[in-house]
């Protein structure tokens, strides 16, 4: 996606928004800072989300040591939370150790679902842990080495846990928080931007890169 054709705005209000972006700040105060309309900014953050989860959808099968996991997404209101909770939105995520994650929406988190995932971004042969969900029980019998941590016991033995993609299911919710409520529609837009913070971790590796993949000119170096 080359947002830079589909803006009028000047390159420089372009950088500003872009780094505005990186550094988390909401888009109607970006607005105030920059000088333009909110719902300027407002589009400008969806096409760099756009351009975010457009670019990471091509990025190749995770391999090694890789742990797999579903998480539930929403408001604080009562009721069931975790599996099977009403109104949540079901994400699944799969974390290489020391590398880069992977999440998606989901509309269930039977093994019809998640197998063709795994199959899809994992490689065969990788090492996979998981927690005791029955979905599971495919992998100890699939072309992975399949390793389950049992939490109503313990949530590590050893190399056997799942605690970096845990890590990830909790930055993205401490960075989705600040939204106070996401479309749903729009929903995997925002889980994409929270895949590409924690993979590229550096504001400035994360400026480099946007800046690159909406065909700005890159900033200039300090």
């Amino acid at each position: 996606m080359k947002l830079r054709r589909r803006s009028r705005l000047p390159v420089g209000t372009q950088k500003r928004l872009l780094e505005h972006f990186v550094a988390g700040t909401p888009a109607r105060s970006a607005a105030e800072l920059v000088g333009v309309n909110r719902n300027t900014a407002t589009l400008f953050y969806r096409k760099l989300r756009e351009t975010i989860a457009e670019q990471i959808a091509h990025e190749a099968p995770i391999e090694g040591e890789v742990e797999v996991d579903e998480s539930y997404f929403g408001g604080h209101g009562k009721g069931k939370h975790g599996r099977g909770a009403a109104g949540k939105v079901a994400v699944f995520g799969l974390l290489k150790r020391r590398g880069r994650v992977h999440a998606v929406m989901i509309p269930n988190a039977g093994h019809k679902t998640l197998m063709p995932i795994i199959r899809e971004k994992v490689q065969a042969d990788s090492i996979v842990y998981s927690d005791s969900w029955h979905a599971y029980d495919k992998l100890d019998v699939s072309e992975f080495h399949h390793y389950r941590i049992h939490h109503g016991t313990r949530f590590a033995d050893g190399t056997n846990h799942i605690n970096g993609i845990e890590n990830f299911w909790s930055q993205a919710k401490r960075h989705l928080r600040r939204y106070n409520g996401i479309p749903r529609k729009d929903f995997h837009l925002f889980l994409a931007e929270c895949e590409w913070r924690f993979n590229y971790r550096s504001p400035a590796k994360l400026v480099k890169i946007l800046t690159q993949w909406v065909n700005l000119p890159p900033p200039r170096s300090r």
